[in-house]
């Protein structure tokens, strides 16, 4: 139908005429008023007098000069209402040719050209009527109908360029608002990865903490060194786990330092701080044979190490937990072409619950053994957990050795 696209446009007109609008208005008016007028006194020289055509004509005209200023809202229907007119009215002709480039600007390019063609098929009674005195019948027609052709493309080019102007606009808005998704995905990615750097730390540090202080409230006839030992594990631990609350609560609040740029990390564990994690627990009482069997421990990958010095303090902490009184086996081995395994194995938990007469069970928020796996899933590796078949517990990880994870 003629009328597709109306609704279109409609959502898309201002409520009110913008400062730029009202001069296009006026000049399209202007230039109208003065074609219209031309050419009536062109047709008619004699005016209006005596003559009922050149009355209706010169109301016609008038007519449509009025209707111009309603032309963004109705554009078919003002273009549609000039082509019987324009078969006779020769002061149609300038508001006719206005209402037509308004509805090439705002209209589909099927409703202008059928608009288009029921112009130039009104030029052929026009011309009959009002034989151009200084051309042709078919030269008058040829170039009128040129004229109204250059105007509908003129429209047509005027459309076409304000639809890639409003894609390039929304291709820009788009990519804009992708970048911001991609900025606050990576931001949500950070804040996972530092959630799951402190569950790692802050939960070894507390079962340290929980451990030493379960020793001293069973153990009252400890010697004043073993006591003054075990406050020195909680103090030095207490100190390190408030380190890591507060870098990690910097973080989530943004701090920066002074230049703009982020706060820098504090450096990270690798592989080669795997001996001294295995005798920070030992210190504080487990029972923990370690086995590192890799080559050259130092030129392990940093990330590859940090994994699996994670894995290690998480097994270990779920021993606490869990098996605590059992002795542990940390197995660490690999190489370039094997990858690097890690496992995590202890018997099975006797004397309780939690394997020990000392206190209740440590509290897990039970994440610990999923954010693993997802670290190893992560890094391109995969993590095997369960009971074994005598009652105790492994934890099992492999991950390839040139990961960049």
């Amino acid at each position: 139908m003629l009328l597709d696209g109306a609704a279109e446009d409609g959502a898309q007109r201002p409520a009110r005429r913008s400062a730029r609008d009202w001069f296009v208005d006026v000049v399209a008016f202007v230039l109208a008023a003065g074609f219209a007028g031309a050419s009536f006194a062109t047709t008619f020289p004699e005016g209006p007098s005596g003559d009922a055509l050149a009355v209706v004509d010169l109301v016609a005209g008038v007519a449509f000069l009025v209707a111009m200023w309603w032309r963004r809202r109705w554009p078919v229907a003002l273009a549609l209402a000039t082509v019987p007119f324009g078969a006779f009215a020769a002061s149609t002709g300038g508001p006719s040719i206005v209402l037509l480039f308004s509805l090439a600007v705002h209209r589909p390019f099927r409703v202008v050209a059928a608009v288009t063609l029921l112009q130039l098929a009104g030029l052929v009674p026009f011309f009959r009527i009002h034989p151009d005195p200084e051309m042709s019948y078919w030269s008058a027609i040829v170039v009128v109908s040129a004229l109204i052709v250059a105007v509908t493309a003129w429209g047509v080019v005027v459309r076409s360029r304000r639809q890639l102007l409003s894609s390039l606009r929304e291709r820009a808005e788009r990519a804009e608002r992708e970048q911001s998704l991609l900025v606050d995905q990576a931001r949500q990615a950070e804040r996972a990865r530092i959630a799951r750097e402190m569950h790692d730390a802050l939960a070894h540090r507390i079962s340290l903490l929980s451990m030493h202080a379960g020793a001293l409230e069973f153990r009252p006839d400890a010697s004043p060194a073993d006591v003054g030992r075990a406050a020195g594990v909680i103090r030095a631990s207490a100190h390190e786990a408030l380190e890591d609350l507060r870098e990690v609560i910097g973080v989530l609040r943004h701090t920066e330092i002074p230049d703009g740029q982020p706060a820098p990390e504090r450096p990270q564990p690798t592989l080669c701080d795997v001996p001294a994690l295995l005798q920070e627990s030992r210190a504080a009482g487990m029972r923990v044979d370690g086995d590192v069997t890799v080559d050259a421990p130092e030129d392990v990958p940093r990330s590859l190490g940090r994994n699996a010095y994670r894995v290690v303090q998480e097994g270990l902490t779920n021993v606490r937990k869990h098996a605590a009184g059992t002795r542990a086996r940390v197995a660490v081995t690999g190489s370039p072409t094997d990858g690097l395994t890690v496992e995590v194995r202890n018997a099975a938990p006797v004397g309780g619950t939690n394997g020990s007469s000392e206190g209740p069970a440590l509290p897990g928020a039970g994440t610990g053994i999923v954010g693993l796996a997802e670290r190893t899933t992560l890094a391109g590796g995969r993590l095997e957990h369960g009971h074994t078949g005598d009652g105790g517990f492994v934890l099992r990880a492999w991950m390839p050795w040139g990961t960049t994870a």
